[in-house]
């Protein structure tokens, strides 16, 4: 199993931009890193993705042109930088990862293995 852990997370005026960091405790190399968030009342969404060699991407529509997700040096820990955040940004954003080759792309949440605790990301309007 591997343990995710996050930081970035707080309160911002819209507008404003949030680095999201997610730091995965393991060996192994993690194939697929991902962001998820989930709002009050609503299923926890796919924000971005990112294979291990940081060829392969993915971004919700919603956030594209915004947000960017990387991968560190490390390979085992991935950044989201969210810029230009809007109210409708508001959720607890959630780090996940997946150590298989050949899982669904973009990932779903169901294929994810193992989360973080996930860290609040509020925009203030």
């Amino acid at each position: 199993q591997v343990q995710l852990v996050e930081s970035g997370g707080g309160l911002v005026q819209a507008g404003g931009s949030l680095r999201l960091s997610c730091a995965a405790s393991t060996h192994s190399v993690v194939i697929v890193m991902a962001w998820f968030r989930q709002a009050p009342g609503k299923e926890r969404d796919l924000v971005a993705a990112i294979r291990w060699n940081g060829a392969d991407s993915y971004y919700a529509d919603s956030v594209k042109g915004r947000f960017t997700i990387s991968r560190g040096s490390d390979m085992n820990t991935v950044f989201l930088q969210m810029n230009s955040l809007q109210p409708e940004d508001t959720a607890v954003y959630y780090c996940a990862s997946d150590l298989r080759y050949g899982s669904m792309w973009p990932p779903g949440a169901n294929e994810m293995e193992d989360w973080g605790q996930g860290t609040q990301v509020t925009v203030s309007s």
